[in-house]
Parts: structure tokens; C-alpha cells; sequence
């Protein structure tokens, strides 16, 4: 994990707009979390994810671009990179899916366990998200937090519309109350080079 402690931004925003942080969630975001551990673990014991719901609705998992059959075998390094989907179509989703008819045919593709143990410490991960699980396991890795330096934020922020603007009630940097306006604009938080950003939904009124 960097060493150095992230920025804090905190956001409240109205519920429906979390869709706006998809194609950051499907092209990886960077996380906090203890390696050294099996990825089964990460997933139930750290991230909270059961077991009946992977089992069920992960169907298709690649640690490193590897594609995983058994969680409880995959071990977890720093900088790891995990992909996590639903059922995908067609044969391409059929040969990827965990322990599916037709694994055998993804050859290389699939992960043997040829990692070199390392300990169980804090590190990042980077987390991608694909179809359905955007929007079920979306909401509590914003929730949990997400690591982005502040480039990447004012760029996330400059490309929402104005519905999303509205939609953000509340901004908090460091624990100080922000205009969510000026998150656009914001040349301090452009300069930071690790944010960890949180996202809470609440209704509207």
C-alpha cells in the first residue's frame, strides 16, 4: 500500500447516480486490502461478498488475467488484478465460466498457482466490475472506498452532466465541507497524488 496516508473525499449523493461511476468500476479501480490471503477469503472475509453469492452469481473470475476456477486456491499478491463478472454469453462465456463444460478448451488461459508466497499485509488490488455485478457489488467497494489520485477525480467529475451535479448533495475533503460544484475546478485536489474517495446514496426528498 502507498505509504503515504490518501486524501479523504467523501460524497453524498442521491440514489440513481451511482451509475455515473461504472465505467470507472469496469476499468478498474484501486483498492485497500490485506494480501497473502486466498481469494476466497479476500472476497468473503474483507469485502464481505458470501460465498452462496459468488458461488452463484460470480460465475466468471481472472486474478492477473488468468481465468480462476476455485477461489480457495488462488492466492492473492500486492498489485494484484481482479475481474469480476456475471454469466457472460455465447461460448467465450461458456469456456470462462468457473469450472464450466468448457474450461478445458481455455488452455494457458486458466490460473495454476505458480505465485511465490507472500505475507499477509496491506496492499492495493485493482478491482474491475463487468454486467450485472456493477450494479450489485458497485455500491459497497464505493462505500468501502476507492483510491484515484486527484487528476482522475476532477477528470471523473468535469465529464458528469448536470444531472449527476445535482444529484450530489454533499462533498467532504479531509473532513472540511466542499461546494460539489467546485469539484470541477478544484486545483488542490487535482495536485494530490492518492484520494480515497467514498460514495453514500440516499434518496431523494
Amino acid at each position: 500500500m502507498n505509504t503515504l496516508t490518501p486524501a479523504t473525499l467523501q460524497l453524498e449523493l442521491v440514489a440513481g447516480q451511482l451509475s455515473a461511476f461504472y465505467p470507472l468500476l469496469q476499468q478498474g479501480v484501486v483498492v485497500g486490502c490485506m494480501v497473502g490471503c486466498r481469494l476466497g477469503e479476500l472476497l468473503s472475509d474483507q469485502w464481505g461478498i458470501s460465498p452462496d453469492y459468488v458461488s452463484k452469481r460470480v460465475t466468471t473470475i481472472f486474478l492477473n488475467s488468468r481465468a480462476i476456477d476455485d477461489v480457495n486456491t488462488a492466492l492473492i499478491g500486492p498489485d494484484a488484478v481482479i475481474a469480476l463478472s456475471g454469466a457472460m454469453p455465447g461460448l467465450v462465456g461458456a469456456t470462462m465460466r468457473r469450472g464450466g463444460y468448457y474450461a478445458a478448451m481455455r488452455g494457458a488461459m486458466t490460473y495454476n498457482d505458480e505465485s511465490v508466497a507472500t505475507s499477509f499485509r496491506e496492499a492495493t488490488v485493482r478491482v474491475k466490475l463487468f454486467n450485472l455485478l456493477l450494479g450489485e457489488l458497485g455500491p459497497g467497494f464505493l462505500q468501502r472506498g476507492i483510491l484515484l489520485s486527484g487528476t482522475e477525480l476532477v477528470a471523473f467529475f468535469r465529464n458528469q452532466g448536470i444531472e449527476f451535479r445535482h444529484g450530489c448533495r454533499a462533498a467532504r475533503l479531509n473532513g472540511l465541507a466542499i461546494d460539489p460544484a467546485l469539484l470541477t475546478e478544484d486545483a488542490d485536489l487535482a495536485r494530490i497524488k492518492s484520494v480515497r474517495l467514498t460514495v453514500e446514496c440516499r434518496d431523494a426528498v
